[in-house]
């Protein structure tokens, strides 16, 4: 389910395998990174601390994505004009975003409120907990990938906005100094772990586009070619002669023949006669006879 709402069939797939895999090596080390951090450093498993960390992701993913693709917007009405084909794929990617952020938003107050129901809520309180973590948790692996679907609109938005939400989430611990009860060192590391690992991947994924597709941040989107697309061929056969200089004709006539010459003519009289020609052709009187 998580894969139909997150990844719905308008998203376009990606046009580089290489930066895919790197995205889903990625979300694996992050993830492992960041359970085997609370898990065996801090001596536990801090689950109302994640949750807290997941809302806030959730609450900078929607002001950060709608500014900063509004910023975007500017730039490329500047530079190239009208911008009506982006309103259809700038709101699918809208509603996408608000349903990842209601999901996130209905986990988070399931589990906080999980100790004041009733022990027959809170069993089926608990089950349906456990399906939306896996179901939020999915999501996260999907919209992380496509970001929202916003490639639909721009090929080099997803990596943009991942590198501004992962930095943005990681500053305001590094300037009020929340470690997450780590050690100096160890906290920097891993409070900068994500935006550095984040930034490096998205940099390299704009330089293939870049290089590989012709496909650059600050065009555009009307005037980016499609990635993958190929030339129609040409009419077959073609017409003309293919080597022939622009304006120059080819020669007429045989290429090959070494110049003017007028045609041969039948030669006259007996073939088969030996040195001398005869009269007349056939020869009078009976072939058969010897000497007269």
């Amino acid at each position: 389910m998580a894969k139909a709402v997150f990844h719905p069939a308008w998203i376009p797939p990606g046009v580089d395998p290489t930066v895919e895999s790197l995205k889903r090596a990625r979300i694996i080390c992050g993830t492992v990174t960041a359970v085997g951090v609370y898990s065996f450093v801090q001596g536990g498993f801090a689950f109302d601390e994640m949750l807290e960390n997941v809302l806030t992701a959730s609450l900078v993913l929607l002001v950060i994505t709608p500014l900063t693709v509004g910023v975007m917007l500017l730039v490329w009405r500047r530079r190239a004009g009208h911008l009506r084909r982006m309103r259809t794929p700038l709101t699918n990617s809208l509603v996408l975003l608000l349903i990842f952020i209601g999901s996130v938003a209905v986990t988070v107050t399931n589990w906080q409120m999980l100790k004041g129901f009733g022990f027959l809520v809170g069993v089926l309180s608990f089950f349906g907990g456990l399906w939306l973590t896996v179901f939020v948790g999915a999501g996260a692996v999907y919209v992380s990938g496509n970001f929202f679907g916003t490639a639909v609109v721009h090929r080099c938005l997803p990596p943009l906005l991942a590198m501004v939400t992962t930095w943005l989430v990681a500053i305001p611990d590094l300037v009020t100094g929340d470690l997450h009860g780590l050690s100096l060192t160890l906290g920097i590391v891993f409070i900068l772990g994500a935006p550095v690992t984040v930034t490096a991947i998205a940099l390299l994924e704009m330089r293939r586009l870049r290089r590989h597709h012709g496909i650059r941040l600050g065009d555009h989107p009307a005037t980016l070619p499609v990635p993958g697309s190929v030339p129609p061929p040409p009419s077959y056969p073609p017409s003309g002669n293919p080597y022939a200089a622009a304006g120059q004709q080819p020669p007429s006539g045989n290429p090959y023949a070494p110049g003017p010459r007028t045609p041969p003519s039948a030669p006259t009289g007996n073939p088969y006669a030996a040195g001398r020609q005869a009269a007349s052709y056939p020869p009078a009187g009976n072939p058969y006879t010897s000497g007269h």
